[in-house]
C-alpha cells in the first residue's frame, strides 16, 4: 500500500500538467493522432518503440519545462532577465523534443502514407 501511495504525487503532477499547461493538451491530442495512425498503418515493433520513446521524450521535457517555469515564477515573480533566459532555454528544450518527434513521425509515417496514394 505504501508503494502505491508513492505514485500519488506523480499522478497529481500529471493532473496539474494537463489542467494548467495548454501545450500539454496539444501534445496529448498529437499523441492520440499518432497512436491512431500507428494502429491504422500497422507499424512494426521497432517503429512502436521509437514512437513511444518520442512521445515520452516530449512529455518529459514538457513536464521539466513546466516545473522550471513554476519554480522561476515562485523565486522571482517580478520581471527578471535572468529568469526569462532560464524559461526561454527550458522552452527551447520542448521545441527541440517536439521537432525531433515530428521528424521521427515523418520518417515512419510518410513512406507508409505515400504507399496508400
Amino acid at each position: 500500500m505504501k508503494r502505491i501511495k508513492s505514485f500519488i504525487p506523480a499522478f497529481k503532477g500529471l493532473k496539474i500538467l494537463f489542467n494548467e499547461e495548454h501545450n500539454s493538451r496539444i501534445h496529448l491530442i498529437a499523441t492520440i493522432c499518432v497512436l491512431v495512425a500507428s494502429i491504422m498503418l500497422k507499424i512494426s515493433a521497432i517503429e512502436w518503440i521509437v514512437i513511444i520513446y518520442a512521445i515520452g521524450l516530449v512529455f518529459v521535457v514538457e513536464i521539466i519545462n513546466s516545473a522550471i517555469e513554476n519554480i522561476a515564477d515562485f523565486v522571482s515573480p517580478e520581471k527578471n532577465e535572468t529568469i526569462k533566459k532560464i524559461k526561454d532555454l527550458a522552452a527551447a528544450g520542448v521545441l527541440i523534443s517536439s521537432i525531433t518527434a515530428f521528424i521521427i513521425g515523418l520518417i515512419i509515417f510518410l513512406p507508409k502514407a505515400l504507399k496508400l496514394c
